[in-house]
C-alpha cells in the first residue's frame, strides 16, 4: 500500500520487519487517526520501537527516562485525564520492576492503559537472567481487570494493536526482541482477543502454543503428518486472559491428549492456564506443558535455548512422539471422570 492510504507499510513488507517494527508502524498510523493516543517509554523508543510514534507525533511521545516505576504511574495519569496510553518496555522492566505500579496504578483503577512488552521470554537470551523475562505471563494474567495477550508474529501484533483499542481496561501484549518468523501469510484471518485460531487440523492430538512457539508447533505438526501420517491439531492460544475455554474443552473432547508450548515458565502461564480450565470442567486427559522448568535459564543464543529447553520444532515432535505411547480412555461417558 502507499503513503497516500494512511498505511506506512504493507503485509508484503512483514517478512523484512520485526513484530516491534511492525508494532511501531501500526500505533503511528493509529495516532493519525486517534488524538486521544499517547506513547510513552523508559529510555527505549529504539529498542522497543515506539519511537516511530514519537517521529510522527512528537507532541504525544514522552520518554521518561530510565524510570519505569514513574513510567507506569505517568500513564494512569494520563488516562485519568482522558489518553489512551501505550506504554513500551522490555517485559522483564514492566511485568517486575514496575509491577506493584501496574497492578496499583493502573489495573486497579481498571485504566484504559495499553502495554506492549518487547524482548519476553527467551527472545533476548544473550542478555542473561536480568534480561530474561520468563514469568511475566504468570504476573499479569494474575492482576484483575488486565487482558494478556500474545501474537505469534508481526502481522497479528499488528491486529492485536488495533484490537486493543476496541477493548476498554489494561492489555499487556508480549513480543519478542525481533527476530521471530513470520507465521501469517496475510492479515484478514478474524483475529479476536479471547478467540484462538485453528492452525492446522487434526484429530489425533493437540497442541496449544502461543507467541513464537506457534510456528514451532505448525512445522512439528507439518513433519509428523508427512512423516508418520500423525494428524496434530494446533491451536494459536494468542490470548491467555481471557482464554479461550471453548477451543481448549473441543480439543479435549476431540483428542483427549494436549501438549501445551510456550516461551515462558512452565509455572503460571500458557500450560497453567489451559490446566485450569481442563480441571475446572471435570476433563479428564493426557496433558503436558513444555516451556522452561522451573530454573534461571541459561545464557545463550535463543534458538539454542529453545532446543534446550525442547520449545522447538524437534522438542515438540518429541513430546508427542512421547504423548502417543501413552493411554488414554477411549470413551465417551464423562461422568466416571467427575
Amino acid at each position: 500500500m502507499s503513503e497516500e492510504s494512511g498505511l506506512t507499510y504493507s503485509v508484503y513488507d512483514t517478512d523484512h520487519m520485526t513484530p516491534a517494527e511492525i508494532y511501531g508502524h501500526v500505533l503511528a498510523q493509529l495516532g493519525e487517526e486517534r488524538k486521544d493516543l499517547v506513547a510513552l517509554t523508559a529510555d527505549l523508543a529504539k529498542s522497543t520501537k515506539i519511537g516511530k510514534f514519537g517521529e510522527k507525533h512528537p507532541e504525544r511521545f514522552f520518554n521518561v527516562g530510565i524510570a519505569e516505576q514513574n513510567l507506569f504511574g505517568i500513564a494512569a495519569g494520563l488516562a485519568l485525564a482522558g489518553y489512551v496510553p501505550f506504554v513500551s518496555t522490555f517485559a522483564v522492566f514492566a511485568s517486575l520492576r514496575a509491577g506493584e505500579q501496574v497492578r496499583t496504578d493502573i489495573c486497579y483503577q481498571n485504566l484504559d492503559c495499553k502495554i506492549i512488552a518487547t524482548h519476553s521470554g527467551l527472545s533476548f537470551g544473550t542478555a542473561g537472567s536480568t534480561h530474561h523475562c520468563t514469568e511475566d505471563l504468570a504476573v499479569m494474567r494474575s492482576f484483575a481487570n488486565m487482558t494478556v495477550v500474545v501474537p505469534a508474529d508481526g502481522i497479528e501484533t499488528a491486529n492485536a494493536v488495533r484490537a486493543s483499542l476496541d477493548r476498554p481496561g489494561p492489555l499487556y501484549m508480549r513480543i519478542g526482541r525481533g527476530f521471530e518468523q513470520t507465521v501469517y501469510e496475510k492479515e484478514n484471518y478474524d483475529f479476536e482477543i479471547g478467540k484462538a485460531v485453528t492452525m492446522h487440523e487434526g484429530s489425533d492430538i493437540t497442541v496449544i502454543a502461543c507467541g513464537p512457539c506457534v510456528l514451532q508447533a505448525l512445522e512439528a505438526a507439518k513433519e509428523l503428518k508427512e512423516s508418520q501420517g500423525i494428524e496434530v491439531r494446533v491451536l494459536n492460544m494468542h490470548t491467555i486472559k481471557p482464554i479461550d475455554r471453548e477451543a481448549i474443552i473441543e480439543a479435549v473432547n476431540d483428542t483427549r491428549k494436549i501438549i501445551t508450548v510456550e516461551n515462558h515458565s512452565v509455572i503460571g502461564g500458557l500450560g497453567s492456564a489451559v490446566a485450569e480450565v481442563i480441571t475446572e470442567e471435570g476433563k479428564s486427559c493426557r496433558l503436558k506443558r513444555l516451556g522452561i522448568p522451573d530454573v534461571f535459564a541459561i545464557v545463550g543464543q535463543t534458538d539454542d535455548l529453545y532446543n534446550l529447553y525442547k520449545i522447538d520444532a524437534e522438542g515438540i515432535t518429541e513430546a508427542v512422539a512421547e504423548m502417543l505411547g501413552k493411554e488414554v480412555e477411549e470413551d465417551d461417558d464423562w461422568e466416571d471422570e467427575l
